[in-house]
């Protein structure tokens, strides 16, 4: 059925949620012929959003999880660390035990891991190409590079240590080169001393501007006729559980079929249609610094110190931290003074520009347990279907979870998809 044919019979989705993963999946249902409704609280690369503040990389590589084998053993250093790269505050421990005990149950063996990364691989192995090419289609193609992604270690003992991370990429086709001190020099002239061996990605990649990118794919959106309302979804219109609309303060947009993609919203409204979806905010803070001389050329992770370092169009960006909170208590900027001092240590070559401060930031990014995002149509409401939970993943991850949602909408059993159902939780609460 051709895109005529469809709108004519009535095929109207309303997309929740304008982050990255919203507006790809809006494009690509505009492409399969629907109309397409965005319902968002903020415009497209708003400050707010966890798709503005990442740390850009498009990563092959991350197919392995953040719970790995004897991570149990860490878990009571987090609680006592103020300065290490997870922070789970105490007062958080209430609310996010049950989240966190089957976060490292999920990870506790080898196998687990193996299957883990098996299903991120889809998500990751081309999403470089994928952002290219809808980049070149919202005229912003500058903001997408594709000169690998480098992770740097203390000495080759050091990497060695991370022998299973480095075998989950090779067995889902990821390639690199390992470099001495050298050819880590001639990639990141700035880069400390202690830091003498390391591995580029070749396949990956980054965004130079994230926030921008979501933002002009958005105004892309627009030149395809998808309508943004702004405007916070509060509700379902469901009858005989089938779905009628989708209800906000300034009334109700009548629709066939929705895409909720609110980020970590999305657990509140999955609760009003009775679908138990236990995301939890894994909130992630960075700082980004104006440079004089010896800036990176391409993104590096400092194995040591767990966070990413990455060169964008206004600067360079130090992003990660991990931090469990009460809902609602206010962000911690300790963490962001933190990755500004890993910064100093990890490029002590790289001069700051003085003058020009140092920005800030902080999100939330919507974590689900077993480290695999949820996508797919509710369990309890036909009509609805769900493309959130990508945890630090959504950038890299958005372009195939469009495409999925695509395929679902359209009435495709997506056999592939199977891992990622919301079914999966069963009646797990937080």
């Amino acid at each position: 059925m051709d895109q005529v044919e469809r709108i004519a019979a009535g095929s109207h989705v309303v997309v929740v949620g304008a982050g990255i993963v919203g507006v790809t999946a809006a494009l690509a249902l505009r492409r399969r012929g629907y109309e397409v409704s965005v319902l968002t609280s903020a415009e497209p690369g708003a400050e707010e959003a966890a798709s503005y503040g990442n740390a850009g990389w498009l990563n092959p590589g991350s197919v392995v999880p953040h719970s790995m084998p004897g991570m149990w053993k860490k878990v009571p250093g987090y609680l006592l660390d103020t300065h290490g790269p997870l922070r789970i505050r105490l007062a958080a421990v209430p609310q996010a035990w049950s989240w966190l005990l089957r976060f490292v149950t999920c990870g506790a063996t080898e196998a687990r891991v193996r299957r883990i990364a098996r299903a991120l691989r889809p998500f990751l192995s081309d999403s470089l190409d994928r952002h290219a090419a809808l980049a070149a289609e919202a005229g912003v193609a500058e903001l997408i590079e594709g000169k690998g992604l480098l992770v740097v270690y203390p000495d080759e003992q050091a990497f060695a240590g991370d022998a299973l991370g480095w075998e989950l990429r090779r067995a889902n086709g990821v390639r690199w080169k390992t470099l001495d001190r050298a050819g880590l020099l001639a990639l990141c002239p700035g880069l400390g001393e202690n830091y003498r061996y390391g591995a580029l990605i070749e396949g990956g990649g980054h965004c130079t501007d994230p926030g921008a990118y979501v933002a002009a794919l958005g105004l892309h959106a627009v030149r395809q006729g998808v309508h943004f309302l702004t405007a916070r979804a509060d509700g379902f219109v469901v009858k005989h559980g089938v779905l009628h609309g989708v209800s906000h303060a300034g009334g109700i947009l009548r629709c066939e079929k929705a895409v909720i993609a609110a980020g970590i919203a999305t657990r509140e409204l999955a609760a009003l249609l009775g679908d138990p979806i236990p995301l939890f905010s894994e909130r992630g803070y960075h700082v980004q610094v104006h440079t004089t001389d010896q800036a990176p050329s391409v993104p590096l992770m400092m194995s040591d110190m767990k966070f990413g370092i990455t060169p964008m169009r206004a600067g360079v960006r130090a992003a990660g931290q991990v931090e469990f909170a009460p809902k609602g208590a206010p962000p911690d900027w300790q963490r962001a003074r933190i990755l500004l001092d890993c910064l100093r240590r990890g490029l002590p070559g790289m001069t700051i520009a003085h003058g020009d401060g140092v920005r800030r930031w902080w999100g939330n990014r919507p974590s689900t347990p077993d480290c695999l995002p949820v996508i797919g149509p509710s369990p309890s409401v036909k009509g609805v279907f769900y493309a959130t939970g990508h945890g630090h993943l959504g950038l890299v991850s958005a372009p195939w979870t469009a495409e999925l949602v695509g395929r679902m909408a359209d009435g495709e059993t997506v056999e592939e998809a199977a891992a990622y159902a919301p079914s999966r939780f069963g009646k797990f609460r937080l």
